[in-house]
Order: structure tokens, then sequence, then C-alpha cells
């Protein structure tokens, strides 16, 4: 696994490389351009989405287990997409694809996930101890 990693920057020049070859400089250019852009813009969906689940469970609302799986699988999506290269493009597909990834994942061993529900402390006396410094007090002149 280690030497796939260490040669995957390699092979994804070469791939580049022969799209170059078999159509022209400007088209492997633009092919990165583009994949780097509908990257970003999967990854800030992606994020933006997050944010309103996150916001969400905060307000008592549940976290499923879509949250882990499929949203940070978007997101995983969106940076292999932004690497530029062909291998790393096709392998953004497998992940993009629900049912495809799923079963990926199943294949290598990964937990079913299940739904996450924040406890919240619903006695009426609760009490924290603690200190506190006010920081404000500390900027003034």
């Amino acid at each position: 696994m280690r030497l796939f990693f260490l040669l995957l920057p390699w092979l994804e020049l070469f791939t580049l490389i022969q799209l170059g070859i078999e159509t022209s400089a400007l088209t492997a250019i633009f092919y990165v351009l583009a994949t780097l852009v509908l990257g970003m813009a999967i990854l800030r969906r992606q994020g933006m989405q997050l944010f309103q689940q996150l916001r969400e469970a905060q307000q008592g609302a549940v976290l499923g287990p879509r949250l882990l799986v499929d949203d940070m699988a978007m997101g995983l999506a969106g940076i292999l997409i932004a690497v530029p290269g062909i291998l790393t493009d096709i392998a953004a597909l497998v992940v993009m694809i629900g049912p495809l990834r799923r079963r990926v994942a199943r294949f290598f061993g990964a937990p079913e996930p299940e739904p996450y529900r924040p406890q919240y402390d619903q006695s009426a006396d609760s009490v924290i101890e603690g200190q506190f410094r006010r920081v404000d007090d500390d900027m003034r002149p």
C-alpha cells in the first residue's frame, strides 16, 4: 500500500502526459483547471451543508450516520477531484456514487454507522462550578 502512495504522483503525472499526447497540452491543462474548480465547488457545498447540520444538531437534532459517512465521503471526493490527475478523479467518482461507495466500504470491513444522539442534562438543579476571568478587562488601558 505504501508503494502505491509513493507511486501515485508519478502515475498521475504519466496519465496527464498521456492525455496531453493523445489530445493536446491545452486540453490537459484545461482538464486540470476544470477538475480543480469542480473539486473546490464540491468542497464548498459540502462544507456549508456540514456546518448547517452541526448547527441543527446543537439545537437538539439528531446527527445521523449520513453526516460521517455520506457527507464526509463527498468532501473526500471533492479533495480527490481537486488533485490533478485522472486516477484520483476515477477514485472520486467511486466515492461519489453512494451504493458503490458503501459496497467498497463493506469490502474493506467498515462497520455500519450508528446515529449520534447528544446527551443533555435534563435536571433543573445543574450547577457548573469553576473559575473565570474576563478577557476584555485585560485589553483595557
